[in-house]
């Protein structure tokens, strides 16, 4: 997952990552299992494409009620990353705290890779909610090929608390939505080719999804 709220941390390691595959030609970006996490997510949406693109957002139902224009929401669209942790977290809660928390995601812009246009992106039925935000993007803006099985179909912002004997309550708090109007709350995101997971021909050294993945970019 990503971990922290507001993923400053993260995304400066995938930053770091990024960096290293300057010299690649083709990249896979494996989100099976994927669990979610924080605003981390808008760095590695932003890394599959050079250009500030609307991605989604979310809305509370107070909003949704009384209408809302989408072009007009808040936008997030940079993670102060170049501030140290107590300045970019006074600017984000500046603009953000006490505020309803509809939200509009934008890519960053940051810039064209070697292996844009070259990508897949591998989910299947563990992938949930931020895991489908980005395979979400990628799909509806053709920044890569999705391979595997369709995600999970959880995505929907919420607030947990803990209510005793290890367990959490989760109440959903906004829905989220992508620019073109998709909605995956109890369905999933669903692959380009889909290449089910298959045991029996899998070992320490070999996975027929990341194969089918591998065969499709060297085509490209």
């Amino acid at each position: 997952m990503l971990p922290g709220l507001l993923g400053l941390d993260v995304a400066r390691s995938i930053d770091r990552a990024v960096e290293d595959t300057a010299s690649c030609d083709h990249l896979i970006l494996d989100l099976r299992g994927h669990l979610g996490g924080g605003l981390g997510v808008l760095r590695v949406m932003s890394h599959l494409t050079p250009d500030k693109l609307p991605i989604g957002y979310t809305v509370t139902r107070k909003l949704a009620e009384s209408g809302f224009d989408k072009n007009a929401l808040r936008r997030l669209d940079r993670l102060p990353t170049n501030l140290p942790n107590p300045l970019a977290i006074a600017s984000m809660a500046i603009q953000f705290v006490g505020r309803d928390p509809s939200v509009l995601l934008v890519s960053e812009g940051l810039g064209a890779k070697r292996w844009h246009g070259r990508v897949a992106i591998l989910t299947n039925e563990h992938t949930v909610s931020a895991g489908e935000m980005i395979a979400a993007f990628a799909s509806e803006n053709g920044l890569a090929k999705i391979v595997g099985t369709e995600t999970a179909g959880r995505l929907i912002p919420g607030s947990g608390f803990k209510v005793g004997y290890g367990y959490m309550l989760v109440m959903p708090k906004a829905e989220y939505v992508t620019w073109k109007g998709q909605r995956f709350e109890g369905s999933g995101v669903k692959p380009d080719i889909e290449v089910p997971w298959t045991p029996e021909r899998n070992d320490l050294s070999k996975d027929n999804q990341v194969e089918s993945a591998v065969r499709i970019l060297n085509c490209r």
